[in-house]
Parts: C-alpha cells; structure tokens; sequence
C-alpha cells in the first residue's frame, strides 16, 4: 500500500514537472519570436521617426524642446509601465485565487463587467469635470482598495471589489491616456511626436503583460495565491506618488469646464447626443456591434482559459502565471505583425475578417478536444496562443476602421 501511494505521489509530481517544463519552453520559444519580431519593427520605423523628429529640431531652442519632450515622456511612460504591471498581475491569478475561496466564480466576474458595462458611458464626462490627474489618482486609490479587499474569504466584500473593479478599469483607459495627449499638446510639443509615445505604450503593454505572468507566478509560489495581489498594491502605491507630481489639465484650453451647468445634466445631454449619433450612422452603429462582439468573446475567453486548461491537465495542475506571460506574448506579437498582415489585405476590413477567421479556427480546437482529457492540453493551449495572436492583430485593424 505504502509503495502503490508513493508510486501515485511519484507519478503526480512528473506530470506537474512536464506541464510546467514544457509550459516554460513555450514561454521561451514565444518570446524569442516577439523579440525577433519587435527588433525587425523597431529597426524598420525608428530610422524613420528618428528622422522626422530631428528634421523638426533646427535650434537650440529646438533642441531644448526636443529634450522637454523627452523628460515628459519618459515620466508619463514610467508611471503608465506600473500600473500596467500592476494590473496584469491580478489577472493571472484571480481565477485560482477565487477558485480557493470556493465561491461563486461566474458571479464575481459578471458582476465586474456588469459594473463596467454600467459606469462606463458617463465615466467619460465625469472625468473631464474633476480634472484628469485627480481621475488618475482615484484609479490607483481604488486599485489599492480593490486589491486589499481580495484577502477576505467574503462574498459580500468581494462583490464590492468588483463594482470597484468595474470603475477602476474605464479610469484606467480613460484618466491616463486623455491626461498624457492634452498635456503633450498643452506645453506645445509637435504633433507628430504624439504616435511615438503611443506606439511605446503599446509596446510597454506588451512587455509588462509577459513579465507580470512571470512575476505573479513567483509572488504566488512564494505567499500563495493572494501574493500577486499584495504585489499590485505596492506597484500602484508607487504610481500614485509619482502621479501626485503631475500638473492637472481638464482638456480645454483654459484648464476649466463648463460650470453653467450640473455635472448630471452634461452627462446626460453628453449620453443622449451620442446614442443618437450611433442609431443615425450605421458606420458607427455597425463599429460598435463589431466591438462588443469582440469584446464579449473575448472576456468569454478571459473567464474560460483557467478552468478549460485546468481540466486537461494532468492533477488540475496548470502554471497559470507562466500560460499567462505565453498568451500575453501572443497578443504582443499579433500586434507587431499586422503591418505584414495588412499589407497581403485589400482593405483594413478584409484584414480584421482574416484576423475573426483565424480566432474561429482555433477556437473550434478546444470546443472539439474537450472530450480527449489530457491527451490534448498542449494542443488547446497552442489554440488559445493563436486566439490572443488574433486578438492582438485585430487591436490595430479596429483602431483604424474606428478612425474612418
């Protein structure tokens, strides 16, 4: 008896070591091809943006705005790179981490995006009226709450995590970036040189996903499953320090809003105009419907991967830290290589419909392997490396059909 249970202990133990061996030489073949990729991008448009920006510099003057420039980016890229970092760390482990409270899992995460879903329209107005800075600081304020709130094993308190969640998250893709263009333009700098920093916020998302995933995972293995989340509130405590610095703007030229009016009633005149615009333009209507698809499978994927990949695996025993930097290499890679994609495209639109054609594909291996157990884990998981390679892809091809 005691040799048979030794034998199971043995043979449990090598089957986590292969998930995790060969989990790790994915990760490491996935970031050599990013790197290739990132390097042949980089070298290809920095020459270029290298040259444009120096034809704008012809003085000392200039050259003085040039290295003002510089200074405001790097401090607006450092910020932007913590609490990237501090975000991703709580989305590689949130599943496992609920999963161990066994509590409802579908509800909390539901509840999240519900919350989202429902703060999102008026978030927008609300933050041109308190001041871009004060809405960054709200963001990290409650990402420090949100984040303390998941150590209680209490379903009430980590409902309320989530509507704060929900919050937090359109702060974040709204505060930082409405703050860093109205800044830019407000101290004069040359509007070309706008790209440049957003292409780098691109690339610092990329980059802070795949170290997060390593990063959580080491957090985890040392604290246990709450030790990514402990990690993130020292990040955005660290954010927020550095944001305090930042000089407020509001987004028009005299730094104010208009006052004549409550804050209700201009988010509700704002609510009104542009659901009217979106049901009087089919363009519009048909972009947002696109986009909302988009967005609904892939959150399907985000709440689906852990469980699905859990279940194939041998003892239910999955590196979601390390499956995580993998996927998150995926993604930065679809994004890098859909200039190659775009260019064998007739049009952006047929290049976002290869991008759907492709996730469809590799979605359809899980849907048929679910049966297959562990002999198809591997196989699932390259599928869902391909469905983030498309989501990263199609991320470029909807920025520019939302601009036409």
């Amino acid at each position: 008896m005691l040799l048979k249970r030794a034998a199971i202990r043995c043979t449990v133990v090598a089957n986590t070591l292969i998930i995790h061996h060969r989990s790790f030489t994915l990760l490491f073949y996935s970031t050599i091809i990013l790197i290739l990729a990132f390097l042949y991008n980089y070298l290809s448009s920095n020459k270029a943006s290298a040259s444009n920006m120096a034809t704008s510099v012809n003085s000392k003057k200039d050259a003085k705005i040039l290295a003002s420039f510089l200074r405001f980016q790097a401090d607006y890229l450092l910020v932007y790179a913590i609490i990237m970092l501090a975000d991703w760390m709580q989305g590689t482990h949130m599943y496992t981490l609920y999963l161990s409270y066994d509590v409802s899992i579908s509800t909390l995460f539901l509840t999240g995006f519900l919350s989202g879903a429902f703060f999102a329209p008026f978030l927008g107005s609300v933050v041109d009226r308190i001041g871009r800075r004060n809405s960054c600081v709200v963001y990290c304020v409650l990402e420090i709450v949100i984040n303390v709130l998941e150590s209680f094993n209490n379903m009430p308190i980590l409902l309320v995590g989530r509507v704060l969640g929900g919050i937090s998250t359109n702060l974040l893709f709204t505060s930082f970036e409405s703050w860093m263009t109205t800044e830019h333009r407000k101290r004069g700098f040359e509007e070309s040189w706008l790209p440049k920093t957003y292409s780098l916020t691109s690339v610092i998302n990329g980059s802070t996903a795949v170290l997060a995933g390593i990063v959580a995972q080491l957090l985890e293995e040392s604290f246990g499953q709450i030790g990514p989340f402990h990690g993130a509130v020292a990040l955005t405590a660290i954010a927020l320090l550095l944001i305090l610095r930042w000089p407020e703007n509001y987004g028009s030229a005299d730094e104010t809003v208009d006052k004549s009016e409550g804050t209700f009633t201009a988010v509700a005149k704002q609510f009104k105009e542009g659901w009217r615009a979106t049901l009087t333009d089919s363009a519009i209507l048909r972009i947002g419907l696109i986009q909302a698809l988009s967005e609904g499978a892939m959150y399907t994927f985000v709440f689906m991967w852990v469980p699905t990949l859990m279940s194939l695996a041998p003892n239910n025993t999955v590196p979601t830290g390390v499956v995580f930097s993998a996927l998150m290499n995926s993604i930065t890679l679809g994004g890098l290589t859909y200039p190659l994609i775009s260019s064998y495209s007739k049009s952006d639109e047929h290049a976002a419909a290869a991008c759907y054609a492709l996730a469809a594909t590799a979605m359809a291996i899980p849907a048929l392997c679910m049966h297959h157990s562990g002999e198809c884990f591997h196989s699932v998981l390259g599928a869902f490396m391909l469905v983030e390679f498309s989501v990263g892809s199609f991320g470029p091809a909807a920025g520019k059909m939302r601009s036409k």
